[in-house]
């Protein structure tokens, strides 16, 4: 099980623009450990994307900072970057990503690809996995041939492949109907106490919001608790 920390302190970002300089985030913090699950909800167009993209090393903050794992991403270069992010961070994105030419099993084996041809200890993992979101019966078949949920549940097992310890969820459930959301929700909120990662998802989903341990708000650029 992995153990690992998120620290981000006064994070500040912004956008240039015609007239005057965009504030899309303003003095944002958060600490969180393994097993916590937060939710962020907001307004579309708040900057709930731009902070995941931060956290996941996509982007760059114009100001504070991000420490995952006693580690300043930041500081690396891009190939020590693209390293750290392959083996740290795992991404569940709305539109699954799967690759269609490839079977379930080599969708979720592509992380591997940074390190050459996966090993039996990849090729296991990932068996492994897909039988925790009930998809052993699907190893060989094409995304074509998935319903959107079992699509998802693929993008699940494919974030978890590397044992990461920062597990970034944008919109999981955006694009599902309310029964198989309900399932992909159920799967997500077993993920912090099963795997010990941190789970952040940005969600305009009250009931998955509600699944997480910790609701905060993104308004005006900044991060406000929620019960």
């Amino acid at each position: 099980m992995q153990t690992g920390t998120l620290v981000v302190s006064h994070l500040e970002k912004s956008f240039t623009t015609a007239d005057t300089p965009l504030n899309v985030l303003r003095d944002v913090s958060l600490n969180l450990k393994s097993g916590d699950s937060l939710a962020i909800v907001g307004p579309s167009g708040t900057g709930k994307s731009t902070l995941l993209q931060i956290l996941g090393t996509l982007d760059r903050p114009d100001g504070g900072q991000v420490i995952i794992d006693d580690l300043n991403p930041f500081d690396f270069n891009e190939r020590e970057l693209s390293k750290f992010r392959n083996q740290h961070i795992g991404f569940i994105f709305q539109d699954h990503h799967l690759l269609p030419h490839l079977t379930v099993l080599e969708n979720v084996l592509v992380p591997t690809l940074a390190f050459g041809k996966p090993n039996h200890e990849f090729f296991d993992r990932a068996k492994e996995l897909l039988e925790s979101v009930n998809l052993t019966s699907r190893l060989t078949h094409l995304p074509g041939q998935l319903s959107g949920g079992e699509r998802e549940r693929v993008a699940i097992a494919r974030a978890l492949l590397m044992n990461p310890s920062l597990i970034l969820a944008d919109e999981p459930t955006g694009n599902l109907d309310r029964k198989t959301a309900d399932q992909v929700t159920a799967v997500l909120q077993e993920l912090p106490e099963k795997h010990g990662a941190i789970l952040i998802a940005v969600t305009h989903s009250q009931s998955l919001a509600d699944a997480m341990q910790q609701r905060q708000e993104l308004l005006d650029g900044s991060l406000q608790r929620l019960n």
